[in-house]
C-alpha cells in the first residue's frame, strides 16, 4: 500500500504534463511580456509600446532610387563649405543697434572648382566683407580672400589661402536642363551644416527681382532658404546646374543662377576681379498690337526703341526712336529680354549688325558695343 500511495500522484503529474508538451510540439509559440519581478535570477521581459518587423522594405524600385540618391548627396558634399564674413559696421547699423561700432557678422555658402581652392558663391555673401573665413566639410578652416564679384547677377569668384589639393564638383549644362527634372540643394541654411534638399525645376525663366541682363533663372522648389545664398543645385547626375541665389519671401519657390552663365562670368572675374557687361545706351519696350499701325508692321515681333541715350554707343551708331530692332548678327530678337542678353554677352568694343524696321523698311546699321555702368540713369535701358 505505501508504493502505490507514492505511484498515484506521480502518473497524475506525467498526465497533467503531456499536453502541454503535445501542444508545443506541434504549434508555433506566441509569447507576450511576462510581469517585471525582482527575485530569483528572471530578467524583466521588455513591455510591448512598438511594432518591428525587419521584413517590410520599399518596393525594389523605390528603395534603389532612395540608395542612389543618399549615395549622391554623400558624394558631394565634401566639396561644399560654408563661408562666414564679418563686416565694419555702417551708419544705418549704428542707427539701428544697441552698441553702435559692432562688427556686422553673416554667412552663406559655396562650392569650390578647383583643387587650388577657387570657390563660387554669392556676391552678396562676400561683398564689403573685411574678413573672412571658409570652412570645408571635413572641419578644416581657412582664410578666403574675394577674387571677383558682380552685383547684376549675384556672383562671386573666391579663393581659399593656403589650401591644395582639394575636392571640387563638376560643372554641368544648364541649358539641356528641362523643367520637371529632380535637383538637389546644397548649404548651410540658418547655420545648419551639409543641409540637402530635393525637389524639382519647376520653371526657367527671371527671378522675382530682375537683376540678371536678360538671362534665365533656375526655379526649384528645392528649398533655398537663409543661408543657402551660393551652394550648388546639383542634377542626378552629380553636376552643378545652378547656383542657389535667392529665395521667395514665404520660401516656396528658389532661384539658382544658371551655370552656363557662371562658365561666361569665371574667366573675367579671375582675370579683371569684374565684369564687363555690353551696353547700348537705349530704352526699349515691347511691340504690341496697338503699335503696329503707327510703327507700319504686320505683326507684334521686335524690340521697340522708345529713347536712345546722347552720345551713347546707339545714337553714335545710327539707331532713333521708334526704331524697331529684330535682329543683332545674325540672331533673330523677339522680345526684350532677347536683345538684353544678347548685348549683355556681346564683347565690350565688338562691332555688331543691327537690323531694324524703320517706317516699316528694314535698315542695317552698324554698332560698337560699349561697356554698362552702373548705376544706370534710366530703368530698362540696354
Amino acid at each position: 500500500m505505501p508504493r502505490f500511495g507514492r505511484a498515484v500522484p506521480l502518473v497524475l503529474s506525467i498526465a497533467l504534463l503531456a499536453p502541454a508538451a503535445a501542444c508545443s510540439a506541434g504549434a508555433t509559440r506566441i509569447s507576450t511580456p511576462a510581469p517585471a519581478t525582482t527575485t530569483g535570477t528572471d530578467v524583466p521581459a521588455p513591455a510591448a509600446y512598438w511594432r518591428e518587423d525587419a521584413t517590410i522594405a520599399p518596393a525594389p524600385e523605390l528603395g534603389r532610387f532612395n540608395e542612389l540618391l543618399a549615395d549622391l548627396a554623400e558624394r558631394l558634399k565634401p566639396a561644399l563649405v560654408h563661408v562666414r564674413v564679418r563686416r565694419a559696421p555702417t551708419a544705418r547699423d549704428q542707427d539701428e543697434d544697441e552698441t553702435p561700432g559692432t562688427p556686422r557678422r553673416s554667412s552663406g555658402s559655396g562650392f569650390l572648382i578647383a583643387p587650388d581652392g577657387l570657390m563660387v558663391t554669392n556676391a552678396h555673401v562676400v561683398e564689403g566683407s573685411d574678413w573672412m573665413q571658409v570652412r570645408l566639410a571635413d572641419g578644416r578652416r581657412f582664410p578666403g580672400k574675394v577674387v571677383g564679384l558682380d552685383g547684376r547677377v549675384d556672383l562671386a569668384l573666391v579663393r581659399i589661402e593656403g589650401a591644395s589639393g582639394l575636392p571640387t564638383l563638376s560643372l554641368g549644362d544648364s541649358n539641356r536642363l528641362r523643367v520637371g527634372e529632380f535637383v538637389l540643394a546644397l548649404g548651410h541654411p540658418f547655420g545648419l551644416e551639409q543641409s540637402v534638399s530635393f525637389g524639382i525645376v519647376s520653371r526657367k525663366g527671371a527671378p522675382l527681382t530682375v537683376a540678371a541682363p536678360g538671362f534665365d533663372f533656375i526655379q526649384t522648389d528645392a528649398a533655398v532658404n537663409p543661408g543657402n545664398s551660393g551652394g550648388p543645385l546639383v542634377n542626378m547626375a552629380g553636376q552643378v546646374v545652378g547656383v542657389n541665389s535667392m529665395a521667395a519671401r514665404n520660401g516656396s519657390i528658389g532661384f539658382a543662377i544658371p551655370v552656363n552663365l557662371v562658365k561666361m562670368l569665371v574667366p573675367q572675374l579671375a582675370t579683371k576681379g569684374r565684369v564687363e557687361w555690353g551696353w547700348l545706351g537705349v530704352s526699349i519696350a515691347e511691340v504690341t498690337d496697338e503699335d503696329l499701325e503707327r510703327l507700319k508692321i504686320r505683326e507684334p515681333k521686335g524690340v521697340l526703341v522708345r529713347g536712345v541715350m546722347p552720345g551713347e554707343p546707339a545714337e553714335q551708331g545710327g539707331l532713333r526712336a521708334e526704331d524697331v530692332i529684330i535682329a543683332v548678327d545674325g540672331v533673330s530678337l523677339a522680345t526684350p529680354r532677347d536683345l538684353q542678353r544678347v548685348i549683355s554677352a556681346t564683347p565690350v568694343g565688338k562691332k555688331v549688325r543691327v537690323v531694324v524696321l524703320r517706317g516699316g523698311e528694314k535698315t542695317d546699321l552698324e554698332v560698337t558695343i560699349g561697356v554698362y555702368r552702373e548705376p544706370t540713369a534710366q530703368s530698362g535701358s540696354r
